[in-house]
């Protein structure tokens, strides 16, 4: 299996080179060059099988020969072993064909826990065979942060840094990330929003002269192996509801795509999937997108749904790259035109293709708050707010198809929405018991990307 990037100059990898290069030297994205396709009597067998048996077998054909059947079993086994719920992505009925995939069992309680657990024993396992060291780089609206820093906190071979927008997270998505006393991890809050974090990490991958100085790698959902944990999940709770033999549809709160590209993904390797219903909050340059054909941005508004508080979400350029019938040269257009403009059109072929598989809806501050009560009052479900704007769009294209909306995090992630909404006060799991009173280890730099450099050099261990 080898890997090609969405703008279609960059080298040609293997997938471990592809998982740990993170974005390519182009500036675009790693995509497989054909996707693996699963047959109806495949996807039939997954049933009755736990999940970490679907996730090799889903996976297995990305990776090639990077790691050997036995070792790949066990980073599988490893990478799920500390989530909190046996099924890992158990399905909950929330309504007449309508159910709720909570993703929030993993260590840090949001769905990032499913590919970060996973790609930190991969990296432990390629690093340790090979002697090299890495200096991860991150940019987080929250969950991706707390995530990556559990997953690779303590590790001799990688040192770990996260940007986050200062003051535009959670309480408790901060102090996932600042708490930790490992050595090999740094929380850096930077002045901006997520997309200044995100412009960062971007202009840090395309210095050459710093990325190979500092052997930078990314954990964001640029690498292909964090979509590729993602696809697992549609395969294992399409199943449960009668998949191949029934098709399903799947709502998705999402801000970078990435969470619904691997819907994408795993439709294209054969699940039927009739329809990918993108869930955006006020935040809604991926529906405006997709109902006029104009990617334009207009500026990040603060949303009690911060994850999703983006305005330059990566994985489209993924989906466009499809779209465009892998065309890199008018990928590479589209995405200059970003940089130059904010803004661009896309064409009406490839628009026509994105609604082939993609439909998409909105929800307010009101909306999304209001949907925390219902769904409470009526569904059993308290819902962090980012699940809550999935509900809501979710009910908004229901249908005779059954509908799964992915639960993306813990109501205790964000208690103070959840609180202000439904009266209630999320608490957290007892292992996180004591959270609020561990110190906190924090630098504070400017959006600037020198700085930031600056800071990583000095502290990455050699």
């Amino acid at each position: 299996m080898q890997y090609i990037s969405t703008r279609g100059t960059a080298p040609v990898l293997s997938f471990e080179e592809a998982m740990l290069t993170g974005l390519a030297r182009d500036g675009g994205l790693y995509v497989p060059e054909t996707i693996p396709a699963l047959s109806a009597d495949d996807i039939r067998s997954f049933r009755g099988q736990s999940y970490e048996d679907v996730a090799f077998r889903v996976m297995k054909p990305f990776i090639g020969d990077t790691f050997t059947d036995t070792e790949f079993q066990e980073i599988i086994a490893k990478a799920y072993a500390g989530f909190g719920h046996d099924a890992r992505a158990p399905l909950v009925q929330v309504g007449t064909n309508h159910y709720l995939l909570e993703l929030f069992h993993g260590p840090t309680l949001a769905f990032k826990d499913f590919a970060m657990q996973l790609i930190g024993q991969m990296f432990q396992k390629a690093l340790g065979r090979s002697g090299n060291r890495v200096t991860i780089v991150g940019a987080t609206s929250g969950d991706t942060g707390s995530a990556a820093i559990e997953a690779f906190k303590g590790l001799d071979a990688v040192d770990v840094f996260i940007l986050y927008p200062n003051g535009r997270v959670s309480e408790v998505q901060r102090r996932q990330m600042t708490t930790p006393t490992d050595a090999n991890v740094h929380a850096l809050a930077v002045e901006g929003d997520f997309d200044t974090c995100q412009g960062a990490l971007k202009d840090m991958f395309n210095d050459f002269e710093f990325r190979d100085g500092v052997r930078l790698a990314g954990v964001n959902s640029i690498n292909w192996a964090r979509v590729l944990a993602q696809v697992v999940y549609y395969f294992t709770s399409a199943v449960s509801l009668g998949a191949p033999d029934r098709k399903v549809s799947f709502t998705v709160p999402t801000g970078n795509f990435g969470d619904i590209f691997a819907g994408y993904i795993a439709q294209q390797m054969g699940l039927p999937i009739e329809k990918l219903v993108i869930a955006t909050n006020q935040n809604d340059i991926l529906h405006r997108a997709l109902s006029t054909g104009a990617y334009t941005t207009e500026g990040v508004i603060p949303s009690i749904s911060p994850s999703m508080d983006i305005q330059v979400s990566s994985n489209f350029e993924r989906a466009l790259f499809f779209a465009y019938e892998k065309d890199g040269a008018a990928v590479a257009q589209q995405m200059e035109a970003l940089k130059s403009n904010g803004a661009f059109t896309i064409s009406q072929g490839a628009i026509e293709a994105l609604r082939e598989t993609f439909v998409s809806g909105r929800a307010s501050e009101e909306e999304t708050s209001a949907m925390i009560k219902t769904a409470h009052e009526t569904m059993g479900e308290l819902l962090c707010p980012h699940s809550a704007v999935g509900v809501k769009v979710a009910l908004d294209h229901q249908g005779s198809i059954p509908m799964i909306t992915l639960g993306t995090a813990h109501p205790a992630k964000f208690p103070a929405a959840v609180e202000a909404a439904s009266g209630l006060h999320p608490p957290l799991p007892d292992r996180m018991a004591d959270l609020y009173d561990r110190p906190e280890r924090i630098t504070e730099l400017p959006g600037d990307v020198s700085a930031i450099q600056a800071v990583i050099r000095e502290r990455i261990r050699t």
